[in-house]
């Protein structure tokens, strides 16, 4: 019984020392590890109080600068967020992380979004040339991508795009970038496009006057610059005539219509024949 006794007293005394030789090892370690990371803690705190500060001052230059809102948001959250991943990466090294285990693992995980994400960030690129150099802003009328309509919203990643038949187009902006852009509104004003026939027989200042006249009487066509009428080409049974209004770009169907409308009422009025594709006998045309 002695002898058992004994025993467990010198167990007791063996775990005693053990807890004593590690409560000792924790001592040492916090005394040395606790400057390190106070000094770590006194780094995040003023470093995110100073990226605060900047992030303002980047704003108001932005903004000075008369950027769009959406490319000010972006890029205030790009420079913000690589700002507290450097103090974030400075305070892990003064705590005594390894800097470069850490710069590495995050250029692998950096690299393996970038090819997953390849395609979205081309568009992206793209995206910012946009909102920055502004060929087209959200209201113009514009061809892209063979897509021609009014801009209703400049995306990060696409550019969306209303026809005048109301069909929504969503064009990546990379598509964008590549081709040609065309702005129709980029004057404040285009050229419309018209094709008139005109019998060999008829003249054609007096024919140029009948459409000069119905273009003006229409008020969305612009008195100046003035409409142009001329001879563009020749075939079997006509001469083909150019009617070059000018207009706003977001009257382009509407004068369309009603442009053809005036023109084919003039000629009606003004007795002018056409020649019918089944023949070259003349005849008269209807209002």
């Amino acid at each position: 019984m002695k002898e058992q006794s004994q025993e467990k007293a010198n167990t007791v005394l063996s775990e005693t020392d053990k807890l004593a030789k590690y409560m000792g090892e924790f001592t040492d370690w916090a005394v040395a590890f606790a400057p390190k990371l106070l000094l770590a803690i006194f780094i995040l705190i003023i470093g995110f109080w100073l990226i605060k500060k900047l992030s303002k001052i980047f704003d108001f230059s932005l903004e000075k600068a008369k950027m769009a809102p959406e490319v000010i948001s972006f890029l205030s959250s790009l420079v913000n967020m690589a700002l507290k991943v450097a103090i974030l990466l400075i305070a892990a090294g003064v705590i005594g992380f390894e800097m470069g285990s850490l710069v590495a693992v995050l250029a692998a995980v950096g690299f393996a979004v970038g090819m997953a994400l390849q395609g979205s960030l081309g568009n992206f690129a793209s995206g910012i040339m946009i909102m920055v150099f502004k060929p087209y802003k959200v209201g113009d009328y514009v061809e892209v991508s063979e897509k021609f309509g009014k801009v209703e919203s400049i995306q990060i990643f696409n550019t969306s795009i209303v026809t005048p038949g109301m069909k929504t187009h969503i064009v990546p902006n990379g598509q964008v970038t590549e081709g040609v852009i065309t702005n129709f509104s980029a004057k404040g004003h285009i050229h419309l496009e018209l094709a008139v026939s005109m019998p060999y027989e008829e003249s054609f200042p007096k024919v140029k006057q009948v459409i000069l006249s119905a273009l003006y009487e229409m008020p969305n066509i612009m008195q100046d610059p003035p409409p142009v009428v001329g001879i563009e080409s020749y075939d079997s049974h006509n001469v083909i005539l150019s009617v070059r209004p000018f207009i706003k770009p977001e009257d382009y169907w509407a004068v369309t219509f009603e442009a053809n409308s005036k023109i084919k009422e003039a000629f009606s009025r003004a007795g002018i024949k056409v020649a019918y594709s089944e023949g070259v006998e003349l005849g008269p045309i209807g209002i």
